[in-house]
């Protein structure tokens, strides 16, 4: 794995769970995923695409309550986890 990018994984995986557990705002959490340069541009550009596709969606449904945005926060916190998975995997491959 590029052990470089190790600790951005783990500090967006940690962010998820604060963001999960309400300790964490979309807006911070967002700004630390968009951060992560390094680690986007260690991965297949379909991986940034995905990942900022998601960010887009998980900034957007905060501006609304669950009820009247057209996509379930937890399920893109589930999908955001699911690609941190993936990115990990890939990077480890």
């Amino acid at each position: 794995m590029h052990s470089a990018l190790s600790p951005a994984l783990h500090a967006l995986s940690q962010g998820l769970v604060q963001l999960r557990a309400d300790a964490l705002t979309v807006a911070a959490f967002s700004a630390q995923a968009r951060a992560q340069e390094a680690l986007l541009a260690a991965l297949p550009p379909r991986y940034g695409e995905v990942w900022l596709g998601l960010l887009d969606r998980l900034e957007s449904s905060a501006l609304f309550s669950e009820e009247s945005c057209s996509f379930s926060q937890s399920a893109l916190l589930d999908n955001l986890e699911a690609w941190l998975q993936k990115a990990g995997e890939k990077l480890n491959a």
